[in-house]
Order: C-alpha cells, then sequence, then structure tokens
C-alpha cells in the first residue's frame, strides 16, 4: 500500500510550507517516485507545487494534483452533503496513489475558505486517505503559554478524531521562547514536537515581489538584484548624514524620486558594504536625471531601483502589507526554509516514524541529498580560495543557509564582501582571510621554507609563494586550521592541487593521488576512475587506483563492485594494454581478497546482465559492477564526459583520492550545484581516517 503523509494545520499564518518543503526532502532522499495531492485548491497558480515540481523534477502531471477547488467543493458538499465530497476527494488521491510509492498531501490553508470545520475535515480526509498526519501550529507574535495551550489542543483535536499524528510542528515562535516552548511540550505530548523560530528572511518579500505587487517599474538591476530579499524599510526625509545612520542591512529604500542624494547615498553605502541594501524604491512617479542613473549603476551594478507612482504613504501601507511567499522564483528562499527546518527537526527520527520503505534505485537527487546529509552530520569546515568568484559565493550562500559545514573564503576581504552585497549573499559567521596581510603568513612562509628546503626555498621565497590563495588554502588544511579544500573554479587543476601534492602528500597506503568522478545515472550511481589525473598509469598504479576508488565508492554508500575496464574480456586478447589491466587486477586480488574484481573486462560486459551472461556467466561482478577503472586518462576523460553529455548523467567530481587531508579540484565550467556536491563531498572525506579501512581484507 502507497505510504502517505498529511501536512494540515489549524489556522491561517503557521509557515506550514516550510513543513511541506522539509517533508518533501525528507521522502525524496529515501525514495524515486514521490506524488503530490492537494485535496482542494484556489483558483490561480499553485506557487508552493510549482516550486516542488521545479525543485524536486516531479514528472506528475499537474492536472492530478488537485481535487477540486473551494467553490466545487462548498457547491458539492452543500447540495450532497459531505460523505459525497469524502468519496469524490478519495477516488482523486487513490488515482495518485496508484502511481507512486509515497503521496505527500498539502492539507487545506483556512484561507478564505466556505468549507465548515475545516480542521474536521482535514482529519477525516486524512484517515479515509489511510495518511499519517504532522499538524502545524502557528506562533508567530503570540506569549509562549499560548503557542503551548494550542500545540496541546491541536494535537487532542487531530488525534481525538482517529488521526495517526506522526509529530508536532510548531512554527515561527519567537527565537528567545524557541527551547522553552520545546522543553514544555516535550514532557506534555506523547509525539515528538518540532519547534521552529520565525525567520524574517522568509516573511521578507523579495524586491521582484514587490515591484509585481506595487505595479512598479525597473529603473536600474538585473535578476540577482531583484531575487534580493526586503527585510526592512526605510523611509528617505532626512538630511543625508542621518539618512545613511538609518540603514539597515537587507533594507529597500523608500524615498521620493526627486532625492538624487539619497538614491546616490545608499548606492554608495551598498558598495562599500556599510550596510549592502535590498534596492531603492522611487515614489511620485519622480526619477534621479540620466546622469544621476548613470552614476548610480556604476556605484552598485544590478542594484534594483524601481519606481511608483504613488506617494510615499499610500506606497508604505502596500509595502507592509506583503509578505514573501515560497515559490519556484525564490530558489534561495527555499534554501533557507529547508536550512531552518534540517537544523530544528531530527530528521532521521521524523523519516523513521514516516516509515518508508527506501526505493532499490539511487537517484541523482537522492545522492546529493545524502551528500548534504552526511557533511551535516559531523560539522567541518572548508576552506574555498576563489573567495571572489560568483559562482563560489552563490554555492557559499547555498551551503550556509543549509547549514552544511563552516567556511573559510580567501582573498581581499573588501572585494569578497563587495561582491556577496551585490550578489545579496548574507557572510555573517563565514571567516574571510586575505592571504597578502593575514597574521598566519609569516608562520606559513616557514612552514612551506621548512617542507621544500629541499628544493633550495628559502623564508623569503616561500613568503611570496603563501600569498597565492591555493598554497595559502592548503596549508590551513595542512596546519588544521581547515578540514579540507575545493578550488579550480578559476584556476587549472595544476594550481589547485600542485600545492597539496608539495604539503599535505600521499597517505602511507597510497602510492599516488587519483580522482573518480560520481556518475548518477537515472537510477543508480556509478563510480568512475582515474578520468582527472593520472595519464597513463601502470599495473600498480592501476592497482592502487582501483583500491582507492573502491574505498571512496563504499565511504559514500556505493557498494564496490570493481570492473578494470579494457577492449578485451577476460583471456579473449593479449597485448601489452590488455595485460596490464589483467596484471592490476592481479595484484588487487591478491592484497584485497574480500574485494570483489573483475577484469580485463569491457564496459558492456561490466554494466549489461544480458552482456555477461555471454561473456562472463560465472562473474559476481560482470553486469553489475558500480566501480570502474579505465585504463588511462584519455580513454576515463573521454567516457565520463560521452556518458555525462550523451545519457544526461550528472557527473560529480572529481574527487580527489590518495591524499592525507582532502583537497578537491573544480571544472572551470563547475555550476553552483557542483560546488555545494564538491564542498560536501570534501567534508565528508575529512571525516573518515584512511579509506582503505572501510575495505574487506
Amino acid at each position: 500500500m502507497t505510504r502517505s503523509v498529511y501536512v494540515t494545520g489549524i489556522d491561517r499564518g503557521d509557515g506550514r510550507q516550510v513543513v511541506e518543503l522539509g517533508v518533501m526532502e525528507l521522502l525524496t532522499r529515501q525514495v524515486d517516485r514521490v506524488g503530490v495531492f492537494r485535496p482542494l485548491v484556489h483558483d490561480g497558480p499553485d506557487r508552493l507545487f510549482d516550486l516542488l515540481r521545479t525543485r524536486y523534477r516531479l514528472a506528475q502531471d499537474p492536472s492530478t494534483v488537485y481535487g477540486m477547488d473551494y467553490h466545487e467543493a462548498s457547491a458539492l458538499q452543500a447540495e450532497q452533503g459531505t460523505d459525497e465530497l469524502l468519496s469524490q476527494l478519495v477516488d482523486r488521491f487513490h488515482a495518485v496513489a496508484r502511481d507512486y510509492e509515497v503521496v505527500l498531501v498539502l492539507g487545506t490553508d483556512f484561507a478564505g475558505t466556505q468549507v465548515p470545520d475545516e480542521l474536521a475535515l482535514n482529519a477525516r480526509l486524512a484517515n479515509e486517505f489511510g495518511a499519517s498526519v504532522i499538524p502545524v501550529v502557528g506562533g508567530k507574535g503570540q506569549p509562549a503559554e499560548s503557542v503551548r495551550a494550542e500545540a496541546r489542543n491541536a494535537f487532542r483535536a487531530y488525534d481525538g478524531l482517529g488521526c495517526d499524528v506522526l509529530a508536532m510542528v510548531v512554527n515561527r515562535v519567537a527565537a528567545e521562547d524557541r527551547e522553552t516552548i520545546a522543553e514544555r511540550l516535550a514532557a506534555r505530548l506523547p509525539v515528538p514536537c518540532y519547534v521552529l523560530p520565525d525567520e524574517p528572511a522568509l516573511a521578507a518579500p523579495t524586491v521582484a515581489q514587490i515591484t509585481h505587487a506595487l505595479g512598479a517599474t525597473v529603473v536600474l538591476g538585473d535578476d540577482a538584484g531583484l531575487a534580493r530579499d526586503a527585510l526592512d524599510f526605510v523611509f528617505g526625509g532626512a538630511m543625508l548624514p542621518n539618512f545613511l545612520n538609518a540603514l539597515t542591512p537587507g533594507c529597500l529604500v523608500v524615498t521620493p524620486g526627486d532625492r538624487a542624494d539619497l538614491v546616490v547615498g545608499a548606492l554608495a553605502a551598498h558598495s562599500a558594504g556599510t550596510p549592502p541594501i535590498a534596492g531603492v524604491l522611487l515614489t511620485l512617479d519622480e526619477r534621479p536625471s540620466d546622469a544621476v542613473l548613470t552614476l548610480a549603476a556604476r556605484l552598485a551594478p544590478g542594484t534594483p531601483v524601481i519606481s511608483v507612482a504613488g506617494n510615499s504613504f499610500p506606497t508604505a501601507a502596500e509595502l507592509f502589507a506583503l509578505e514573501g511567499k515560497l515559490n519556484a522564483a525564490t530558489p534561495r528562499k527555499a534554501e533557507t526554509a529547508l536550512g531552518l527546518f534540517e537544523r530544528h527537526v531530527d530528521t532521521a527520527d521524523l523519516l523513521g516514524r514516516i516509515s518508508v520503505a527506501p526505493s532499490g534505485r539511487v537517484t541523482p537527487m537522492m545522492f546529493e541529498h545524502e551528500l548534504l546529509e552526511q557533511a551535516r552530520a559531523d560539522r567541518r569546515r572548508v576552506v574555498l580560495p576563489e573567495g571572489v568568484e560568483e559562482r563560489v559565493l552563490r554555492a557559499a550562500d547555498v551551503l550556509i543557509r543549509r547549514d552544511v559545514c563552516d567556511l573559510t573564503l580567501l582573498g581581499d576581504v573588501e572585494a569578497i564582501r563587495k561582491k556577496a552585497a551585490d550578489l545579496s549573499v548574507d557572510l555573517r559567521g563565514t571567516q574571510l582571510i586575505d592571504p597578502q596581510t593575514s597574521e598566519l603568513r609569516d608562520a606559513f612562509a616557514e612552514k612551506y621554507a621548512a617542507l621544500r628546503a629541499h628544493k633550495g626555498v628559502t623564508v623569503e621565497l616561500a613568503y611570496d609563494v603563501v600569498s597565492d590563495v591555493n598554497y595559502f588554502g592548503t596549508l590551513m588544511v595542512q596546519e588544521g586550521l581547515a578540514d579540507g579544500m575545493v578550488s579550480g573554479s578559476v584556476h587549472s587543476t595544476a594550481a589547485t592541487i600542485r600545492p597539496a601534492f608539495e604539503i599535505i602528500k600521499t597517505k602511507p597506503d597510497a602510492s599516488i593521488v587519483s580522482s573518480v568522478f560520481f556518475m548518477c545515472l537515472a537510477d543508480k550511481v556509478l563510480v568512475y576512475g582515474d578520468c582527472a589525473v593520472n595519464p597513463d598509469p601502470n599495473a600498480e598504479q592501476l592497482a592502487d587506483i582501483a583500491v582507492q576508488s573502491a574505498a571512496t565508492a563504499a565511504r559514500f554508500g556505493v557498494e564496490p563492485r570493481i570492473a578494470m575496464l579494457s577492449y578485451s574480456t577476460g583471456t579473449s586478447g593479449s597485448g601489452a594494454d590488455v595485460d596490464k589491466v589483467r596484471e592490476a587486477t592481479k595484484l588487487v586480488r591478491e592484497a584485497h581478497p574480500g574485494l570483489r574484481i573483475e577484469g580485463p573486462i569491457q564496459y558492456d560486459a561490466a554494466v549489461e546482465p544480458s552482456v555477461a551472461a555471454t561473456k562472463l556467466p560465472e562473474s559476481e561482478v560482470a553486469g553489475q559492477a558500480t566501480v570502474l577503472i579505465f585504463p588511462d586518462l584519455n580513454t576515463g576523460n573521454n567516457t565520463y564526459k560521452a556518458v555525462q553529455r550523451s545519457a544526461g548523467a550528472v557527473a560529480v567530481g572529481p574527487v580527489l583520492q590518495g591524499l592525507r587531508k582532502p583537497v578537491n579540484d573544480l571544472s572551470r565550467g563547475a555550476l553552483v550545484s557542483d560546488i555545494v556536491n564538491t564542498v560536501a563531498i570534501t567534508a565528508i572525506q575529512s571525516q573518515v581516517p584512511a579509506p582503505t579501512e572501510e575495505l574487506p581484507a
């Protein structure tokens, strides 16, 4: 029977979308096919489903998501009774449930509906669907005792109506009351109660949402600027010195359009990062001169300046009535929401209570979810030398919002802050270091000179070398000031990994440094090695690459079954290239007899059971290999790119292996998601001692 989880509430304003998004994240970590069902829907776009469909790549037909709209439901209930309404909604739910392993049900929203006793309707629907219930109670603006009482009453209401209550969630409470409320409810409720503090960034509208709501015109700015959250409103009327003192981080400046001094002053403050603002809203349908706008665009490129026809007072009334919404156009809010959910909900316990059996398939999304979860479980610090690079800052934004690990960014500190302000990336809590001026530079120079004295490196020469961000970051890792390093989005592979070879060096049980890619196919994850580092490894090196790759696979949840690839399978061919692979296979078997390995073997025989049944019918690896070792860099690099582009696989890597401490290289074409995944992998690598300890003897 399909498992289903019903997220519901007791009134408006509970911020339930955070919980719905968080539960969806949990479900998609565990199973491949997750469906969504909303019994009753308002006219117009469904922002949350659009977000879920975009973020989790749902293939579900939108027409199957909804039971019926509120008007239809109200009329049906009035004419034919509640039982008929329920009957039709149950039929439509089961039409969805037939096609999915688990269904997330989004309860009614208690917003301007004509449905009587909405709480009882949600409870009865959950019972008829066979769904477990997670009720959400909103606590914004309420005293702690009132919130506790409301949560207890909500549990009694749903429990009393026969619902299987999995857990309670109390959302949007005052941060200072969160722990007290959680402690009191833990003692009073028979199910877990997770208490989430109010997060202003979630309720803050973006500049784009404000522009749409007010019918404003965009005078200056780009999409990234319009995506900024307006955390506060500052109304300009004072003289410039007093006005500048009133600015707050993330504020939207509201000023008459003829106050060019305030416009330029606000944008200059943003450019200096003191403080970064969301943008400027001009009223009275007035705009500064072209000369002023040109100056404004140069002061703070991308920062939005928008204009409305009304004056400041009615504009203010409209602004204060606006509230930010989670939707597909606000992915950063989704990251903030998930970070909030994951910090304050025991996700492992909740997933266990949901009791969803994991899928046999491992999808790219499931693999990526697991990376973030593993990294978060044992928090580490990762240094990112390319601190001014836009993609790195956007990745840092995701990692910070999701609370994945601690970060250190290297580079000119003021340049990093300015770039972060332009991108609306909040770097509070992130360590920023300029290697040129850091107090660590002298000590690092002495350390590097000692390590490279046999190459004639003096302290004076080392002083210049360690100012390079990659050398500085590598020394931070070596000295225990960071647990790992990720670079390469704007540096070559050599520039990224040469410092690691010189400073960190290889593990005692590794003869060389090598690499793997995690190739996330539609239904499984394969490990490819070595596709990035060693051009033409000999038999001993190839055996080392196989052992390292198997250990890496095991560390990240891929059961290692090793295929040593060649153009020949078994004993059918001979020649130097085949003999090298045959010898490498023999060496691995001798060193690690517990490892399952086959070689030489062709790619099709390694991964396709029907081919394996013909070529190597007795093999326990053929047809089901998970770790594929290529004989040389030419073959490996071309194969991973061919599979990535032609089969639509997600390639995560290269992940370096064999170093004493983790350093990983990025492709210079790396996407933000690639950087996030690589940082998570690096954090996980630093959690583990020697990887060969993961392997059977």
